[in-house]
């Protein structure tokens, strides 16, 4: 199965991942994030894995140029299959440290950005048939975060919130559109390797599968959740830390 698929924060990490399994598939990409140079490089790997991928540097906020964007794709490409919602931010602040404005932040970009992009996409996924939109949580949500990590009560409040948006979407837009959620553990991208290498030893050790998880870990879950055939999931929520949680 081939198509056309949307992927916020798709530069790096779990969205760049995502977008690689996609390409591989031969599948057409809109890759949203506001890193230019990261976004070039991104679409280039793509399309030497046998896709094709073009680039929109944009806040993920912005509806505006979310709705613009998927109108024009809607209209170039035919439709939109897939929505895949990657984009999103730490918040390593405790409750006595973090400002009004960083909590807006935080909340603006992993929660509301969400929203933006499913609100642009939805009245066409709602007319199926077998659109799929796949949303970015965290086992933090479960958890409420952790006091010695990058994301505390702030990210771990603004993706418990990416829950119950998901849960919601799958009422309201099915039987067109499928709309499910992952939530990774600690993954070792760009951004978390010099924590993680602060304390791998210890994660390893809390892990059943005794490794650190990698972008495409997360990667293989959301392509499978926007290929399979048939599909009977929607509004699930998966988590995928190596059995830390249960742990």
């Amino acid at each position: 199965m081939s198509g056309t698929a949307i992927i916020t924060g798709g530069a790096q990490g779990i969205g760049g991942a995502t977008a690689l399994r996609l390409a591989r598939r031969g599948w057409h990409l809109l890759l949203v994030d506001l890193d230019e140079t990261a976004l070039a490089g991104q679409a280039s790997a793509c399309a030497e894995a046998g896709g094709s991928a073009e680039t929109l540097v944009a806040d993920v906020r912005d509806l505006s140029a979310a709705h613009d964007a998927s109108e024009r794709l809607i209209e170039v490409r035919g439709g939109i299959d897939a929505l895949v919602n990657a984009a999103g931010i730490s918040m390593p602040k405790t409750i006595l440290e973090i400002t009004e404005e960083e909590w807006d932040r935080v909340m603006d970009i992993n929660l509301k950005g969400v929203f933006t992009w499913c609100k642009a996409v939805a009245a066409h996924m709602a007319k199926g048939p077998s659109k799929r939109i796949i949303n970015i949580s965290s086992v933090n949500a479960h958890t409420g975060g952790s006091p010695t990590a990058v994301s505390k009560f702030a990210y771990a409040a603004s993706k418990s919130g990416v829950l119950g948006l998901t849960r919601g979407l799958a009422q309201e837009l099915g039987p067109g559109c499928a709309v499910n959620c992952v939530c990774p553990g600690l993954i070792e991208t760009r951004l978390t390797r010099e924590l993680i290498g602060r304390v791998r030893s210890q994660m390893e050790e809390a892990t059943p599968l005794r490794r650190v998880g990698k972008p495409d870990d997360i990667a293989v879950v959301i392509e499978f959740l926007a290929t399979v055939e048939p599909n009977y999931m929607t509004g699930e929520i998966i988590d995928i830390d190596g059995g830390r949680w249960v742990n």
